[in-house]
């Protein structure tokens, strides 16, 4: 006997209420919150628990965006599709494109000073317009372009101080660069192209493949066998409770920004990634007292304000493309068919007896 799913409440206006709320601008929001929110708990496990191993992180993250994404596939909120195996090539390529963008990342860091770092990291929209022009047709008008010169500007200002790098590390943090904006245009191209994945049904293919594959750079990197000592001497159980909360907050927000992503676009999530950047910041100076100088300031109020002049011109231009087009001549009429002069005089014909 099958077991029927509960049906939702439905009142009186749910329709229109969800559709108030299921708006690309509330999961931009959500996307602020989310990636804020961890990026200050990881900060606190940091510096209070001493667990300084960034790929195990990652690791407990993807497990976590795993087993978030099954359990709501079993609860019935979404129904996994069914893919062959070219798709599923796809899944694990883009698996692996997921899990070396932080690994180019990570190595990259250990090459160059974090201010370069997060001016290069900085560009990626620079790149999602190239890969989006070259490989998917896609353009965009001058104001848009416009509207991105401020705000790399205010990230260029808001974190500047030691520009240090090496040849290598310069390579590497602009590999880094280029492989953040392909995954954002392949996340964008999965969800709204042939595939039509749903955001949990991404996650629950891709993030497995990412858990092995992050695990397997751990143990190259011989950070497995720290973790394994971290584990025997210092392991607690507030410890293990904060990493499943970070986990639960990791999975909620790949979930978010999967969904913004399908319902913007790949440049908006590079912009929004940007600003976020800036309001870690903002974060740093306002939680864990950090200093920083006045051009940082004028930076971040510039970085602002370039987020909200690209969101009014992208806002603009959709309301643009969704009015509907008015004729500047009335169409003509098809032949044989009466002009409206013609349809007069005959209205006005009297039948004479």
């Amino acid at each position: 006997m099958l077991k029927e799913r509960p049906v939702p409440l439905q009142l009186g206006n749910a329709g229109a209420s969800r559709a108030k709320v299921d708006t690309s601008y509330t999961w931009l929001a959500m996307y602020f919150f989310l990636n804020l929110s961890l990026t200050i708990y990881n900060k606190a496990i940091l510096s209070t628990f001493h667990f300084s191993f960034p790929w195990t992180l990652t690791g407990i993250h993807t497990l976590c965006s795993g087993l978030g994404a099954l359990a709501m596939a079993r609860l019935g909120y979404f129904t996994p599709a069914t893919l062959g195996e070219r798709e599923n090539m796809v899944m694990l390529m883009f698996s692996f494109l997921y899990t070396l963008n932080i690994a180019i990342s990570n190595v990259s860091l250990n090459e160059v000073s974090v201010a370069f770092h997060q001016v290069v990291r900085a560009m990626t929209p620079v790149f999602t317009i190239a890969i989006s022009v070259a490989f998917l047709a896609k353009r965009y008008s001058g104001k848009t372009y416009l509207s991105l010169l401020p705000l790399l500007m205010g990230v260029y200002m808001a974190t500047v101080g030691d520009y240090s790098y090496t040849a290598m590390g310069f390579f590497l943090t602009v590999l880094g660069t280029v492989l953040a904006a392909t995954k954002t245009v392949v996340t964008n191209r999965i969800q709204v192209g042939r595939l039509q994945l749903h955001p949990l049904d991404l996650l629950l293919r891709m993030s497995p493949l990412a858990f092995v594959q992050t695990v397997i750079f751990s143990w190259m990197k011989g950070e497995l066998d720290d973790v394994v000592s971290f584990c025997q001497t210092e392991m607690s159980w507030k410890l293990v409770l904060a990493l499943l909360v970070n986990g639960t907050i990791a999975f909620f927000l790949n979930y978010v920004s999967f969904t913004a992503n399908k319902k913007t676009s790949a440049l908006t999530m590079t912009v929004a990634a940007n600003v976020k950047q800036v309001l870690s910041i903002v974060v740093a100076v306002t939680v864990f007292n950090t200093t920083i100088g006045f051009l940082n300031g004028l930076g971040i109020m510039i970085t602002l304000f370039g987020g909200a002049c690209y969101s009014y011109v992208e806002w603009s231009e959709k309301n643009q493309r969704a009015r509907p087009m008015t004729p500047a001549f009335p169409p003509p009429s098809p032949p044989g068919a009466a002009t409206p002069s013609e349809k007069e005089e005959l209205l006005s014909v009297r039948v004479v007896n």
